[in-house]
């Protein structure tokens, strides 16, 4: 790697509030764990941004990592990611979709273009469906000014 390659690096959270019922909440949380075992392992050849070993999931119960809210967290670093950001969202949006959950926030990182935080609210919760996602972004950008 050369010291002018653009590192980019993308990390966040996938946060769902399952059902009260026990079994209910046993179903969402295992379809969530099915859709992220679905992405490709990075040893694939498929070309895609999302890779299995990018995500983690606690255990079902409080002393595994979920109390309520179930967290699914997920990290990883690119070669100049923004280049292929819609692509990026896109498959990104492919997987919320097959998942239940209430909200999603993606931190970029970029060496050019700054930080911006995309975030996905399901205020009713949002089950697996085609359905459309809204997603809002904000954007930060530190200037240095030359005297």
């Amino acid at each position: 790697m050369s010291q002018f390659d653009q590192e980019s690096i993308v990390y966040g959270v996938i946060r769902h509030i399952p059902a009260t019922d026990p079994f209910g909440s046993r179903r969402e949380r295992r379809v969530n764990w099915a859709a992220i075992q679905a992405l490709p392992l990075g040893l694939d050849e498929d070309w895609s941004l999302l890779k299995r070993e990018m995500f983690s999931m606690p255990g079902e119960d409080v002393f595994s990592g979920t109390y309520q809210t179930q967290l699914m967290h997920f990290a990883a670093s690119y070669r100049a990611v923004e280049y292929e950001w819609e692509n990026w969202l896109r498959q990104f949006e492919a997987l919320l979709k097959s998942m239940y959950w209430v909200s999603a926030t993606v931190h970029l990182e970029t060496e050019l273009s700054g930080k911006h935080t995309f975030s996905w609210q399901a205020d009713e919760g949002h089950l697996p469906s085609d359905a459309e996602l809204r997603m809002s972004c904000e954007w930060e950008r530190e200037a240095s000014f030359a005297n």
